[in-house]
């Protein structure tokens, strides 16, 4: 998570959306009175600091506590989601390997540990109201990061320079090749609140 007082921003980080690149880079540019918290284990050249109180996958409705209203009302708020079923396996590979390469698919889709992150960036009590002002897409994140960057002030050349935790993925079919029917229904009843908001679809 990062709170930039130069650009007047929040970013509320989600999983496997790139958040860990998206946060080294901004890490670089928030300046040195920023809110950045600190990534584990630690990836050069990010530099957390003036963290106490925040943590790296804090929800906006934390944050929005700590920070009062003046910078939460004024500051533009963003995160980034994808598409579940892609977002599933890629979480999936990481959680696979992190558990010694003998998790299956299967075992994982049971275990229902899910990466859901809408309790990030809604109201707890209402999923249907969000609590930032855009949500970027991963599908087309160098277009949003592009776009989105150039209104805030941020210098972008087109990319951010690192692929942080990009290695976990050894199987890169599409996700239509990989989840069976039964499977690819089991993420859509687990992502319905993503598929409602943004209109994700297999």
């Amino acid at each position: 998570m990062i709170i930039s007082h130069r650009h007047r921003f929040i970013f509320i980080k989600t999983r496997k959306t790139a958040g860990t690149s998206i946060e080294i880079f901004l890490s670089q540019h928030a300046g040195e009175d920023a809110i950045v918290t600190p990534i584990l284990p630690h990836v050069e050249p990010h530099r957390a600091r003036n963290h106490e109180g925040f943590v790296n996958h804090i929800k906006g409705s934390a944050i929005r506590e700590r920070v009062g209203s003046d910078v939460w009302e004024n500051y533009f708020r963003f995160c980034v989601e994808r598409n579940p079923w892609d977002k599933t396996l890629s979480y999936y590979h990481m959680q696979k390997f992190r558990s010694g390469g003998t998790l299956t698919l299967e075992q994982y889709l049971e275990s229902d540990d899910w990466c859901v992150d809408h309790p990030a960036y809604t109201e707890p009590d209402d999923p249907t109201r969000l609590l930032v002002h855009r949500v970027l897409r991963y599908e087309r994140l160098t277009e949003d990061l592009t776009e989105l960057f150039g209104q805030l002030g941020v210098p972008f050349t087109g990319s951010l320079g690192v692929l942080a935790k990009s290695e976990y993925r050894d199987d890169r079919r599409p996700y239509r090749e990989v989840f069976t029917p039964g499977q690819a229904a089991r993420v859509g009843d687990a992502f319905r609140v993503e598929r409602e908001l943004f209109g994700y679809g297999y």
